[in-house]
């Protein structure tokens, strides 16, 4: 959630930050009167059983017929301190979800638009000529790496089998980004994938993009993670962290889960957009004021994992618009893709500000022992669609696929051929 102090005192910068994501800013409006809502009736409230109290001090020193008819206002008055509660009850309910439902304020240095009007920052590498390039699907398929057919028959469309040197591949692609992780200072973790309801919902993903989910609510109502940035969000929950010595840096390794809903006829070839995958996700928890500058830090790991694989790539500064519910500003790194002829995201990093602590409620205390919300960051450190533009842009003209050295060490070998 955003400050709702920001709300009352500048009501105009959260509108025109709804307005930049293409959301709602009517909804600042509902909660400023949700808000006031909630005060009024505090107030009654805090009035009613101030009188309570008072009329009980009375009773205690009233007599006879004086006593009874102050009993029977206090029987009066108990009944209006209920409906009095009910009422601050339901207007603080009303009031947090007003409140739940406005995004995280808009960073002003992120780019005005949506999804096409993103700011292109810098770019990175050479893009190699490759005469008749395969995909990464001709050439998993022809290498042994990748079983897409008999995933679809186990489990069904965007669902695949990593095969031979294939898992090989993508086990030292996320064992180098863990040790780099480590080496960078993250606390390697691996987190559960399944989460509750209100560690889901703390981190902004049960909003407009719930769909996209998977959710066991049989029994369990619990929720399979698209990413471990929310368990790892998750992970203190409710606590006082101690960042006198800066910011807590972990990175999570997880299978994730992704519904793709709404994403039909979309990157239906390959592994560009499936169901489940792996990933390596750097995770801070930083003061406010640290924030920007750790989201460049953020950034700088992210380039230098991507430097180990060798592909060209570019760095863009994604619009107001096109941000998630929790991102105050985000960065994408684009790799290029020789069979499509164009950039696609390997890696995003966002800047959540404190939108997902305060929902969280994870705080630290400042100079003076006070209290106050913590900063969020997330990062993409490795995932398995990095496999797809290791492949496409390595691949050599007698459809082998020279892997950089640096990644090679991790796979346990140079070259991948058919086996």
């Amino acid at each position: 959630m955003i400050d709702l102090k920001i709300v009352r005192d500048d009501p105009d910068l959260v509108r025109a930050s709804q307005r930049a994501r293409g959301e709602d800013p009517g909804l600042v409006d509902a909660l400023l009167e949700a808000d006031a809502e909630r005060r009024s009736a505090i107030v009654e409230a805090d009035t009613l059983r101030s009188e309570q109290k008072a009329l009980g001090k009375q009773v205690g020193k009233a007599q006879g017929e004086e006593k009874q008819a102050l009993l029977a206002k206090g029987k009066e008055l108990a009944e209006k301190v209920k409906a009095a509660v009910a009422r601050q009850a339901e207007a603080e309910a009303a009031t947090t979800r007003a409140h739940r439902a406005i995004s995280n304020i808009v960073a002003p240095q992120a780019p005005a638009g949506g999804e096409d009007d993103y700011v292109v920052l810098e770019h990175v590498g050479e893009i190699r000529e490759i005469e008749n390039p395969k995909d990464h699907l001709e050439l998993g398929e022809s290498l042994g790496l990748l079983d897409m057919e008999r995933g679809a028959k186990v489990s069904g469309s965007r669902f695949y089998f990593l095969t031979g040197q294939g898992a090989f591949l993508q086990l030292g692609l996320l064992n180098m980004a863990a040790q780099k992780a480590a080496a960078n200072g993250f606390q390697l973790m691996i987190p559960p994938v399944l989460v509750r309801p209100e560690v889901m919902e703390g981190t902004g993903f049960l909003g407009a993009h719930a769909d996209e989910v998977y959710h066991l609510d049989k029994d369990d109502d619990l929720y399979l993670v698209g990413t471990s940035e929310v368990p790892l969000a998750g992970y203190h929950m409710d606590e006082i962290l101690d960042l006198s010595d800066g910011p807590k840096r972990y990175a999570g390794w997880s299978t994730c889960f992704r519904r793709e809903a709404g994403s039909y006829g979309k990157d239906t070839r390959g592994i560009i957009r499936v169901h489940q995958f792996d990933k390596v996700e750097g995770f801070v928890y930083c003061k406010p004021e640290d924030a920007e500058a750790e989201h460049q830090r953020l950034l700088n790991w992210e380039k230098e994992m991507l430097a180990a694989i060798d592909v060209p790539y570019r760095v863009i500064d994604v619009a107001g618009g096109d941000l998630g519910s929790s991102a105050a500003r985000k960065y994408d790194c684009e790799a290029w893709l020789p069979t499509q002829n164009t950039y696609r995201e390997l890696t995003s990093t966002s800047n959540c500000t404190t939108f997902q602590a305060r929902r969280l409620s994870i705080r630290y205390r400042d100079s003076n022992g006070k209290p106050q919300v913590a900063a969020t960051l997330n990062g993409t450190l490795a995932t398995t669609r990095w496999l797809v533009a290791i492949l496409e842009n390595h691949q050599q003209p007698d459809g082998s696929v020279k892997l950089p050295p640096e990644l090679a060490k991790f796979v346990g070998t140079d070259v991948l051929t058919p086996q």
